[in-house]
């Protein structure tokens, strides 16, 4: 796994959930720049972000449950260096529109 010290938080995002899910379809988004001078911008440029996944991992699970699975991947980042995370997770039957 690349060292996250050094990449962009967007690209360890994508790895981790990458390993974790083996996502058929996946794009990551910062969205920082949006929230620039918000309540969490810490002024790094790396605080808010958007995934959109798509995974057989989903099947069978509710969108809190679902939810739950990134949010596990991310764990120690949700609690270190993100500070917003708006998830879309759906299963490869959901995919359209992702």
């Amino acid at each position: 796994m690349p060292n996250a010290k050094t990449e962009p938080l967007a690209e360890t995002i994508a790895a981790r959930l990458t390993a974790a899910l083996d996502p058929a379809h996946l794009h990551v988004s910062n969205d920082s720049a949006k929230h620039r001078g918000h309540a969490g911008d810490d002024g790094s440029g790396e605080s808010h972000f958007s995934v959109a996944v798509t995974s057989a991992a989903f099947e069978g699970k509710s969108r809190v449950e679902r939810q739950r699975l990134v949010n596990r991947a991310l764990a120690d980042l949700l609690e270190t260096r993100i500070h917003a995370l708006a998830i879309r997770a759906r299963t490869p039957g959901e995919a359209d529109g992702v």
